[in-house]
């Protein structure tokens, strides 16, 4: 790898999120000296988490949201009804102070977390791989441009960061949602069962399986298996989950390479035209405004979709005075989420006389099963979407106008009630030009441009969420509802799904790509960003596992190029 002592690491990652997380860790195993930028606070793994187990008399409020309070300093966050209360609000950022542009008439939901290991703390922990038709679908519709990988160079890369971070589920044996390397399932609810069963037979082109997520059913070195505690986004001291925080911060801390500063807010990469690569990272400390830079051989980018894009935005010099190796202009294009909302529930009279409250951190699954075998004769859409589900039995809460007086209506609410399934759709969101962030001409309070974003779902996003809501009715009565519900018919916010994505992708052609496979740019061979900016569709599924396996490849290529003294 040559001399070190002209630079001040041999490598520098920005972010310390699900990315850069795993950044960390392969880079200081394979023996480099790692910096680690975080524009977030310090956290420290197990004592950070203030409300894990804190009951609601415990919290301020009860856990309830302070509705000015919020309205002011968590507008967005806030918004999305997704994991913020009084028992995590410290996890997250604060927008009134790191504000970016709402377009109010066409509003995008940038949700940011605001600690060391970022949103991997709070996470929903869903893991699915990519498949093989996911990777040629822009190619198969010629909707974006071809991925410049096939399923076989990142299925070895899927399974060494499954077995790292602990995956349970179920193998199924689909080539529309390829196995994991799995621990074992977590137990299911009897109707489940009965349900599954049920679709089998009335509705045989259904799989309904164990969602997949990053939640150990086994120990690993260091961490507990689950004990179904319940309280997950609030933080888990055991380690049960896969964060930054639990399993890849602590293994790059082991090796003694790794240097992390948090409250450092990355404002520009510089580019030395002599070389041709990066040189240094200008940074701005959160708290005091003092500006510091430092030297690395290698970058890599990992502060989450849009901020990494945001800061090779900011990066410009007269040899990319549009960005950071954007000469192809499509840096900050391309903008994708999945769109989600419940899209059915049913209720059920099954199974009543089993045990009915737990728990469980997670729900079952149903994968794509629509366009699977090519284009169905009965879909105006293209791609598709899967179902995650929730099963739940219904309770006094759910029944508090019940008629009734004294001892027999406290002995009837006593008694749970019947069974609710839900499925909520997540659908794919195509590729698209016109759907994009961009920097605004007002700052923030470092004199950094603030982020606006302008997308807008296609005609086959509203389609594929229609049929989503109606083909949940099919199955819900397949499945044995007495009676079913329809979803809701509004569309999520761009940005809801927080699977933001694809504004610096990848592509063998850099005229219409910013990255390389490996996850490199073009133009700059020093420079990888590994986040979900790389990401050249949405598939249907939750992205983050993809994000880890392209992360790990990306860092063997590097240090490998690297000691070749090619980069």
């Amino acid at each position: 790898m040559g001399e070190s002592r002209q630079y001040d690491f041999d490598a520098i990652v920005v972010g310390s999120g699900i990315s850069g997380g795993w950044a960390a860790k392969e880079l200081t195993e394979k023996g480099l000296k790692v910096l680690v930028l975080e524009r977030g606070s310090a956290l420290e793994h197990g004592k950070g988490y203030l409300g894990e187990h804190a009951p609601d008399w415990k919290l301020p409020y009860q856990g309830k949201k302070p509705r000015e309070l919020y309205e002011e300093e968590y507008p967005m966050v806030a918004r999305t009804g997704y994991a913020i209360n009084e028992a995590t609000r410290h996890l997250w950022i604060n927008e009134k102070e790191n504000p970016y542009v709402v377009d109010d008439d066409n509003p995008f939901m940038w949700v940011r977390g605001g600690r060391v290991g970022g949103r991997s703390v709070m996470w929903g922990r869903q893991t699915y791989r990519l498949s093989e038709m996911d990777l040629k679908a822009n190619a198969t519709d010629g909707h974006g441009i071809p991925w410049p990988v096939e399923y076989e160079d990142i299925a070895p890369w899927y399974s060494y960061v499954e077995k790292f971070a602990g995956i349970s589920g179920r193998s199924e044996g689909l080539a529309e949602l390829p196995d994991s390397e799995f621990q074992k399932p977590m137990p299911r609810y009897a109707l489940e069962n009965t349900i599954a069963d049920r679709l089998k037979s009335k509705a045989p082109d259904v799989k309904l399986t164990d969602a997949r997520v990053a939640i150990l059913t086994e120990p690993l070195p260091g961490r507990a298996a689950c004990h179904f505690c319940g309280p997950c986004v609030r933080g888990c001291s055991t380690g049960s989950y896969f964060s930054s925080q639990s399993s890849t911060l602590p293994a790059a801390t082991a090796t003694g390479n790794m240097t992390l500063k948090p409250d450092s807010l990355v404002e520009q990469l510089e580019y030395d035209p002599t070389t041709g690569k990066v040189s240094r990272v200008r940074v701005i400390d959160m708290h005091t405004k003092e500006r510091a830079s430092y030297s690395a051989k290698l970058f890599f980018l990992c502060a989450s979709t849009v901020s990494s894009t945001q800061i090779l935005m900011q990066s410009t010099s007269e040899r990319f005075p549009n960005g950071l190796g954007n000469s192809s202009g499509v840096l900050g294009h391309y903008l994708m989420d999945h769109t989600l909302g419940v899209s059915g529930l049913g209720i059920f009279l099954d199974n009543m006389d089993t045990y009915y409250k737990g728990n469980r951190p997670t729900g079952m699954y149903i994968p794509r099963f629509r366009n699977i075998g090519g284009q169905d004769e009965d879909a105006d859409f293209i791609r598709g979407y899967g179902y995650q589900t929730a099963t739940i039995r219904m309770n006094w809460q759910t029944a508090f106008n019940k008629k009734g007086f004294g001892a027999d209506l406290k002995d009837a609410l006593r008694k749970p009630g019947p069974w609710i399934w839900a499925l909520a759709g997540f659908t794919e969101c195509l590729p698209m030009k016109r759907n994009r962030l961009y920097l605004s001409k007002e700052v923030d309070r470092f004199g950094l441009p603030q982020v606006a974003f302008d997308m807008r779902w296609s005609e086959n996003e509203v389609k594929l969420r229609r049929d989503a809501r109606e083909q949940a009715d099919r199955i819900l009565k397949a499945a044995g509802a007495v009676f079913t519900l329809p979803g809701v018919e509004e569309m999520s916010l761009p940005g809801e799904g927080i699977h933001e994505m694809g504004t610096a992708r990848m592509g063998d052609d850099p005229a219409k790509s910013v990255l390389n496979k490996w996850n490199q740019a073009h133009e700059i061979p020093n420079l990888f960003v590994t986040d979900g900016s790389f990401m050249t569709s949405a598939s249907c599924v939750n992205p983050s596992l993809t994000y880890m396996a392209f992360t790990a490849r990306a860092c063997d290529y590097a240090v490998k190029q690297l000691t070749a003294g090619a980069v």
